[in-house]
């Protein structure tokens, strides 16, 4: 379990002041009204482009690799929205540190949550399954306010980040997590707790499992997802938090729990984890973090897919 980073003088240093800089920018930004942070988010994101070129073809050969079909003119139109919504997705990182409980809890309407209490009953744990939206902030601290529970996450490397993170995610969550505490997160789940986890990223060769993604035929996916399930026998909850379209909010869906995840073949696991994941972004596939190097893992012997 991470414990939060206490403040110390030494996160004055000059060699921070540019990020606390850019912490009092964001924190100053995200008082202004929902509409106008709607409409800047987006507008900070088509500006973006012209300066990430890299991550724009990143981005670019994911579609393309999870979806040849599509023509080029509704290819490029989805690259610009993404980064439209990355640009919100800044916005809402503000607004998940910054915003007051009750601001936060007008702006999101709640579909499901007798999933998660039902999954939760008897002090049975819960896994919860993540996606890396770019409402991902703010989906955890909406998540966090309909039901407090534990995430893991990559701590960051950087001290003032990691301090004002950590303390930004627990406003409504009991604590974190490594990602590489699987040792932990078992633990948790069998004293009954509610645990966030996110199955949809490329987290290198150790530990992953290839499988289908997508149109991807080889995609490294994390056993992690089978290890925690199979040790620990929680509820698997899937849940997302969706941004409405022209500035009207957000809709946080918990699914029914997942009866038929297969607990005795990894692959078939893997598999069926990677369909839901699958399901789950075309909810709203312009808002996943497609910058993400998805298919950076190749399996021995393999090109990169990435130029």
């Amino acid at each position: 379990m991470i414990h939060p980073q206490k403040f110390t003088f030494s996160l004055l240093h000059p060699r921070y002041w540019l990020i606390w800089f850019g912490l009092g920018v964001l924190f100053l930004l995200v008082q202004l009204p929902y509409p106008t942070l709607y409409k800047l988010g987006g507008w900070l994101g088509r500006m973006s482009m012209h300066f990430l070129k890299r991550r724009a073809a990143i981005t670019r050969r994911n579609l393309e690799l999870c979806f040849p079909a599509m023509d080029r003119a509704k290819l490029e139109r989805m690259v610009i929205n993404n980064f439209r919504s990355a640009g919100m997705g800044l916005i809402e990182t503000g607004m998940a540190w910054f915003w007051s409980d009750a601001r936060v809890r007008r702006w999101f309407d709640v579909y499901g949550l007798h999933n998660l209490q039902r999954a939760n009953e008897h002090n049975q744990g819960v896994m919860v399954i993540g996606f890396h939206f770019m409402s991902l902030e703010l989906g955890g601290r909406a998540m966090g306010l309909c039901q407090p529970m534990m995430a893991m996450y990559r701590p960051h490397n950087n001290k003032v980040m990691e301090l004002v993170q950590t303390w930004g995610r627990m406003r409504s969550n009991k604590a974190m997590l490594d990602r590489k505490d699987l040792r932990g997160m078992v633990q948790a789940m069998k004293q009954g707790e509610t645990v966030w986890f996110a199955p949809d990223q490329d987290y290198g060769p150790r530990g992953s499992i290839f499988a289908p993604f997508f149109a991807v035929s080889h995609a490294a996916t994390t056993r992690g997802t089978f290890t925690l399930a199979r040790l620990a026998k929680p509820k698997l909850v899937p849940v997302v938090l969706l941004r409405k379209r022209n500035g009207k909010g957000y809709r946080l869906l918990i699914q029914p729990q997942l009866d038929d995840y297969p607990l005795d073949d990894e692959m078939a696991a893997t598999c069926y984890m990677n369909k839901i994941v699958e399901q789950e972004i075309m909810r709203a596939p312009d808002q996943y973090l497609w910058m993400h190097r998805r298919f950076k893992t190749r399996p021995t012997g393999e090109l990169s897919l990435y130029l």
